[in-house]
């Protein structure tokens, strides 16, 4: 491939690299989720130094093209999931939106007393009990995001574990509740070690940590979701205006 080099022209030769990987990225030659070609491989098929090369890969390594698993080479990045901040989905509702087979896998589920942030967060009295499960997001059959959501018991004293198979969001509306709107908040993360299993990322890997609290049309709280989202899979996006 190194007759495609042009050594003569002012672009330097780790661009003109990046640029060709780039396009063959984007040509469906090396699909995503697939190893690339070793580095000994591609120095010797551009003619390069491995410095030269490994300049190439880290500059698509840092546009979220590719990226490196220690002890296993180099990989084509999955696209990101872009999800817009404006307007209330759920999760399942933004997956189908984007022609992507939404799943959920529950891993726990219960009625506890909340501790008093949620509480106080959810408005309840004391005594007042919520159900409180956690889910692991999928879209394709792959993992997204786990999901730590609270609901109080008086609002949904017939829910289920079954229910949750499907869409939040479904449910309540199918009881007449209209869903007005959530303040949210986002930071990011380093993963903990139980969470890398469970999203099967390695670590240290980044994560966004994103916490809704989303209201009823009667301004009353009915969810508190605390959730952790796979930062090589999800963006969010949103427009600003002056």
């Amino acid at each position: 491939m190194n007759e495609l080099l042009d050594k003569q022209s002012p672009i330097p030769i780790y661009i003109q690299i990046e640029e060709q990987l780039r396009a063959r990225i984007s040509a469906g030659e090396f699909e995503a989720g697939a190893a690339i070609p070793s580095e000994r491989e591609l120095t010797e098929s551009f003619g390069v130094s491995r410095m030269t090369l490994r300049q190439a890969v880290t500059n698509l390594v840092n546009d979220g093209l590719l990226y490196r698993e220690k002890g296993r080479g180099t990989f084509v990045a999955i696209p990101k999931v872009e999800q817009p901040l404006t307007g209330l989905t759920s999760f399942t509702e933004d997956m189908k939106a984007r022609g992507m087979t939404p799943s959920n896998q529950l891993i726990e589920f219960k009625e506890i007393d909340p501790e008093p942030d949620v509480a106080g967060e959810l408005g309840l009295q004391s005594g007042e009990k919520v159900f409180s499960f956690k889910r692991i997001r999928y879209a394709d059959d792959k993992p997204m995001a786990i999901e730590r959501t609270f609901l109080p018991v008086k609002l949904f004293p017939g829910l289920t574990e079954e229910a949750l198979k499907g869409s939040l969001y479904s449910i309540i509306e199918e009881q007449q509740l209209r869903i007005s709107h959530a303040s949210q908040r986002m930071e990011a993360a380093l993963v903990k070690k139980e969470d890398a299993e469970l999203l099967k990322i390695g670590m240290p890997s980044p994560v966004l940590c994103i916490e809704r609290l989303s209201y009823l049309g009667n301004g009353s709280p009915f969810e508190l979701v605390r959730s952790i989202y796979r930062a090589d899979r999800y963006k969010f996006i949103t427009d600003i205006k002056r």
